[in-house]
């Protein structure tokens, strides 16, 4: 196949000794699929299990892959930036470690990155966590979307493909889970071109979640005001480049995506 981009791959992981191995094992094939020109990335931040031993044993065996290690546990926010700032191919893309999505499913979002896409995002067929995650899920989401606006289905839904220049023309600053937030708000404000598809998410084999407790809940909605404030009262996004042409989401079903 003529004119395969070149891709890179990363995984934010904290205490994903569990799953960052079969992540990285399916990465690698299905980007043998996809491409010729891929690296791997995953960005250890400060895990307290044994993921760097894991990790280091990984990298003795895929030449492609790359590990960054942070000292310390420096949040999800600065776990992202990093990744995206040590990419170095075309296309971005995205999941976490803990295996809550399929990385194989990056093929079913490949094809829609056409010329006229900047980002393809996926959206939760259905969230496999329990009933009050689920609740506090929603509510997160439909406060999100009413204070800024959000334009897309699933804001936080970690499994995105970004254009690596597209990626380049924000710039992004916040260190905990709501960056995922400021991303979509900046891509938006920055006339980024969306397409949407649905992506399976299944229940957490290894590991505890970091978000649903009080006290991250607490924070979080507390960096949201603080960022609710910054994005969209004193408009300050940091956008370097911004595009020609308004955004657009483009929802795209199964069955669309399929023919």
């Amino acid at each position: 196949m003529s004119n395969r981009p070149s891709i890179t791959v990363f995984f934010p992981a904290y205490n994903d000794a569990g799953t960052i191995a079969s992540m990285v094992v399916l990465a690698d094939r299905t980007l043998r699929k996809l491409t010729d020109d891929y690296e791997l990335i995953v960005v250890n931040d400060g895990s307290r299990d044994h993921t760097a031993q894991v990790l280091s044993e990984l990298e003795s065996v895929y030449p492609r892959l790359r590990v960054i290690h942070h000292a310390a546990n420096r949040g999800y926010g600065s776990a992202l930036r990093t990744g995206f700032e040590n990419a170095s191919k075309e296309w971005i893309f995205y999941t976490d470690g803990d295996a809550q999505y399929d990385v194989r499913e990056l093929a079913k979002l490949a094809p829609l990155m056409t010329e006229d896409i900047d980002v393809v995002n996926g959206y939760k067929i259905s969230r496999s966590d329990p009933l009050h995650r689920i609740i506090i899920g929603d509510i997160y989401r439909w406060i999100v979307k009413l204070a800024f606006g959000i334009r897309i289905r699933d804001v936080d839904c970690d499994f995105r493909l970004v254009r690596r220049a597209s990626y380049n023309r924000v710039r992004l600053s916040s260190a905990s889970g709501t960056i995922c937030v400021e991303m979509i708000k900046s891509f938006q404000d920055a006339g980024l071109r969306f397409a949407e598809a649905p992506v399976n998410h299944y229940h957490r084999a290894y590991g505890k979640s970091q978000f649903f407790n009080f006290r991250r809940l607490l924070k979080t909605f507390r960096d949201l005001a603080t960022l609710w404030w910054q994005l969209v009262i004193m408009r300050r996004a940091q956008i370097v480049h911004p595009a020609e042409e308004a955004p657009k989401a483009i929802s795209v079903s199964e069955e669309a995506r399929d023919k």
